[in-house]
């Protein structure tokens, strides 16, 4: 993954929408050591032959089916709001890669990394719009997933994204959300404040981010997060 084509859709689409949403408004002034005896099921499986894993306990039949289906679902009073080109619930790999400082360079880089599908939605909520991506690769084996999500948070840290390190989002291994340290600025503008969250799941990366003109409060971004994993 090349890092040259970071600009994340926070700052680049991100601002934008920000803006954009702005100009089209009025102007505003150790457990216990003993446990108790185990419980065996009455039917035993020989040992050459397996029960399968019921469809409703498999992720991958979750996961392979239609990805639009795992997204979070927008919150009550909400209203539809759409920045990126999605159709139908989905974004195609050149349209995703348009939002980066570099398409051409990530859209090479989704190509190596045989990127699969992508899916996601928008919502406009008062001045604050969230943006919801799964970002899916062919090859789990591969580990394109976790490289992608650890190149896109591996600059999260600098002075021009979030300025901080970041906090783990709960139920992931290396899942991470992050809340702008300062607001982007534009003269004659009202202040857009960030948030993202990175996170990947067996061959899916959920990229989430929240613009807002006011501050934005950590347990925002960390509730979407840890309820879009959930549904992965």
């Amino acid at each position: 993954m090349l890092l040259a084509a970071a600009a994340l859709l926070g700052v680049v689409a991100g601002v934008a929408t920000g803006y954009t949403v702005q100009a089209e408004r009025a102007p505003t002034p150790l457990p216990p050591l003993s446990q108790a005896a185990l419980s065996y099921p009455d039917k035993h499986v020989p040992a050459d032959e397996w029960e399968p894993v019921p469809a409703k306990h498999d992720r991958r039949v979750r996961t392979d089916g239609d990805l639009r289906k795992l997204l979070v679902k927008k919150p009550k009073g909400a209203r539809e709001f759409s920045f990126l080109p999605i159709t139908d619930g989905w974004v195609t790999p050149t349209d995703y890669a348009r939002g980066f400082e570099q398409p051409g360079s990530m859209f090479d880089s989704l190509l190596e990394m045989n990127v699969r599908r992508i899916a996601a939605t928008e919502w406009e909520h008062g001045d604050q719009v969230t943006s919801v991506v799964l970002v899916q690769f062919h090859d789990l084996s591969a580990r394109s997933a976790p490289g992608h999500a650890s190149s896109q948070g591996s600059y999260m840290v600098g002075d021009d994204f979030a300025g901080n390190g970041g906090h783990p989002i709960e139920g992931s291994d290396d899942g991470r959300y992050w809340v702008y340290d300062t607001p982007y600025r534009e003269p004659g503008y009202l202040p857009v404040y960030g948030a993202r969250a990175l996170a990947c799941r067996g061959d899916i990366v959920l990229d989430i981010h929240i613009t807002d003109t006011g501050p934005i409060g950590s347990d925002e971004i960390r509730d979407i997060a840890e309820r879009q994993l959930e549904r992965l």
